[in-house]
């Protein structure tokens, strides 16, 4: 995420899961001194982050894994080094650069005129640039509120007919218990939606095709309220895709599904994720031969584990199997408590 965004979850939502519920932004605020309130700031929220993972892991290793082969009993993991060592199991908890949504369009398009928002880490570069932003999602509209407040020349391009802000459930916190009814503080899903998707055992009871719609439906790309008010002079363009992308004297020609054309200095890719196992560059090809998948997911079963024996999958990989809480903070409660409770009673296996 580029400097000075900010995160779309409730100060709620946002709590890092321990197992005494001890560790709150609430109780880093406190310690910290820092005066932090939502929406939280991504430095602030980064720092939190470090300052949980110094209080309760403070023993780390830092190096990257280059590979994970899976042997007769046992995962041997080879370290960027060239060490190695062997674990019976893994639990992989890699996060989603490896998935950013690259649209095909852009294959052939150097990093220098188009780069997915997860590549930048500050949009200030393209002060007095010509900037296209590509999405609808709060990443995109962030990002292009984000160029217009350092000096750029801004337009968003959209597929959908409108953007989708998200302002009803401060609306509906008004009512009081009826809100409590609509909305888990999980914050994931739109009002009754959320508190089914809160209850993973639950919502894994549905029929797949019921899964999937509810899953879509509670990630759709949408936009945080506070936004409108920092877009309302950027240009948008909705109901519009990009149909070419070719870098053209140093310069990138966009054609656009309206037959209109535009010459811009770079295209900002607000194009999501799409989960996708295989692109772990750590997996060997035989764990990854046997590991059963949809549209990329892992098929997990108890405790996260998948069809390879002893290896785990958490965060947005597991999606597929316990639904859209896993794609967000307020979802580590769960799977951290379902992981560490099936691992301690498979000690043995």
């Amino acid at each position: 995420m580029p400097k000075g965004m900010l995160l779309r979850s409730s100060w709620e939502a946002s709590h890092i899961s321990d197992p005494d519920g001890a560790f709150t932004i609430d109780r880093y605020r406190s310690e910290s001194g820092n005066h932090i309130s939502p929406p939280v700031p991504l430095e602030r929220f980064v720092e939190y982050g470090q300052w949980f993972q110094r209080k309760n892991v403070p023993d780390l290793d830092p190096r990257k894994i280059a590979k994970i082969e899976k042997g007769a009993k046992d995962f041997q993991i080879v370290l960027e080094d060239g060490k190695s060592f062997q674990s019976h199991r893994i639990v992989i908890a890699g996060g989603i650069q490896s998935f950013a949504r690259r649209p095909s369009q852009f294959a052939d398009v150097p990093s220098s005129l188009a780069s997915h928002t997860s590549e930048q880490g500050d949009l200030r570069q393209f002060e007095d640039k010509k900037v296209i932003v590509i999405g609808s999602g709060q990443s995109a509209l962030e990002s292009a509120a984000l160029l217009h407040e350092a000096g750029a020349e801004v337009e968003i391009i959209a597929r959908g007919a409108e953007i989708h802000w998200l302002g009803w459930k401060a609306r509906i916190q008004k009512l009081g218990l009826i809100s409590k009814i609509l909305y888990s503080w999980t914050d994931v899903g739109p009002a009754g939606i959320s508190r089914l998707v809160s209850i993973p055992g639950l919502f894994q009871k549905l029929p797949r095709s019921t899964q999937d719609r509810l899953r879509k439906r509670s990630i759709r790309p949408a936009g945080s309220h506070w936004l409108s008010e920092r877009l309302k002079t950027v240009q948008l363009t909705t109901g519009t895709s990009v149909i070419s992308a070719v870098a053209s004297g140093g310069r990138l020609h966009l054609v656009l599904s309206n037959r209109s054309e535009r010459f811009v200095d770079h295209a900002l890719l607000g194009t999501g994720y799409q989960v996708d196992a295989t692109r772990y560059s750590f997996l060997s090809e035989s764990i990854l031969s046997q590991l059963r998948r949809t549209d990329g997911f892992p098929h997990l079963g108890k405790g996260f584990e998948s069809s390879v024996s002893g290896l785990h999958f958490l965060g947005a990989p597991a999606a597929w199997s316990y639904g859209p809480l896993m794609y967000f903070v307020s979802g580590t409660r769960f799977s951290a408590r379902n992981l560490a409770s099936y691992v301690a009673s498979n000690r043995a296996s």
